[in-house]
């Protein structure tokens, strides 16, 4: 007599990407939290200028007069990922001399309450390096407010 046929099993439910989820929520809630400047949750420009330069190098670097030279792009990294991503590129720009970058961290449309996480950390991380003298959001045909300009000086040790 032959075994009956097994039942096939049913398929397994897919993976939610909980962890990921976590790690969402746990960059949402510490951004949210304490003093949060107002500009963060209304989508403001994010300007920066390293104390002591001229304004004009804010203003030159706003109207487009130095040529972008390379990008990275942050779309889909998590949190960790991209603070590396950052400071590889960052590397990079000072191996090469680069003088005018870009970078695109998005416009946070697919964050947890569409809040631009990736957008207020960029902008922090760029202000600890010596190098970074002065980022302002890209005009609109560079991306607008989902990526930023940044103008690099030479590394100081």
């Amino acid at each position: 007599m032959a075994a009956p046929d097994p039942q096939p099993r049913p398929a397994p439910p897919s993976p939610e990407p909980r962890k990921s989820q976590d790690d969402d929520q746990a960059v949402l809630a510490a951004l949210t939290k304490g003093n949060l400047e107002e500009s963060w949750l209304s989508g403001e420009e994010w300007v920066y200028l390293r104390p002591g330069l001229p304004e004009r190098l804010l203003r030159d670097l706003r109207r487009g007069r130095y040529r972008i030279q390379a990008d990275l792009d942050l779309h889909g990294l998590r949190v960790e990922d991209a603070r590396l991503a950052v400071a590889s590129f960052l590397q990079d720009a000072r191996c090469y001399h680069w003088t005018c970058v870009r970078i695109i961290h998005g416009k946070g449309m697919g964050s947890p309450g569409q809040i631009p996480i990736l957008k207020r950390l960029v902008g922090h991380w760029l202000q600890r390096h010596q190098e970074v003298l002065a980022f302002t959001q890209a005009r609109p045909m560079e991306g607008g407010g989902g990526a930023l300009r940044i103008l690099l000086g030479k590394h100081r040790k």
